[in-house]
């Protein structure tokens, strides 16, 4: 089995290289300590979630929440190529961190929470921050769990028009329809750049945010013969164009 991973502050790992010992304390001190009981010499991954790994073993463990890292390696991640988004237009109950879950397992690079017309879910207020820090903790925790050194980053909720913004900057954009006439395991990808996918709400795409989208070169794709649902749908879509370009090879 891998190490586990912990994850630290951005920053916190610069100047680290083999031979030093890092201290790792707080919640991720207390969770390698008290929930996951790492013992000296035990194999431990630690990330800044931005591409940077340390690899070590525990050399002390004191009370609960600390322990000394002997670092035995480190490693710089590059920015994959091409990068993928999706926006997820918000599903309902917890099928939204679901997605998220799911979604960074695979490997998504960027998710983006889109408040679709027809989503019957509403992030407003102090709900909506309850709910965005939800899929914000969820993608960490779904990183850590697969072992990943570069998280995805979740986005603040965004508007169609600011979907549409999104998609007219990206070097391939599709949006996941069951009527679309190509399938996007035939779309032409590029090798490089940005990727970006959108997936609709339950209710489906409106005729005015397809226009949109499509107006800002965004056009539709379907998946296969059956309909997922739109918790799964951005994790279907994102396997197969990263087996498509090679990100799985």
């Amino acid at each position: 089995m891998t190490a586990p991973v912990f994850l630290v502050e951005e920053g916190a790992l610069t100047g680290v290289f083999p031979g030093t010992v890092f201290p790792l304390d707080g919640p991720e001190g207390r969770h390698a300590v008290s929930v996951r009981r790492l013992r000296v010499g035990e194999e431990i991954v630690l990330t800044d979630g931005s591409g940077t790994g340390v690899h070590g073993t525990v050399a002390a463990v004191e009370g609960k929440d600390h322990l000394d890292v002997a670092v035995t390696s480190v490693r710089s991640e590059p920015e994959p190529r091409p990068r993928i988004t999706v926006v997820q237009a918000l599903p309902k109950g917890d099928r939204g961190e679901v997605a998220v879950e799911t979604m960074t397992e695979t490997g998504v690079d960027a998710i983006v929470p889109w408040a679709a017309s027809r989503c019957v879910t509403q992030w407003k207020g102090e709900r909506g921050l309850k709910s965005l820090g939800k899929w914000r903790a969820t993608a960490r925790e779904a990183g850590k769990q697969a072992r990943r050194l570069r998280f995805p980053s979740v986005a603040g909720l965004a508007t169609t028009r600011q979907v549409a913004q999104l998609l007219a900057g990206a070097d391939f954009a599709a949006v996941l329809h069951e009527e679309g006439s190509t399938p996007l395991a035939t779309a032409p990808l590029p090798e490089t750049g940005d990727i970006v996918l959108v997936v609709g709400p339950e209710g489906g795409v409106s005729p005015e945010e397809l226009a949109a989208f499509a107006e800002a070169g965004a056009h539709p794709y379907r998946l296969g013969p059956s309909v997922l649902r739109t918790s799964t749908a951005g994790t279907a879509a994102a396997a197969l164009l990263l087996g498509r370009t090679g990100r799985w090879g």
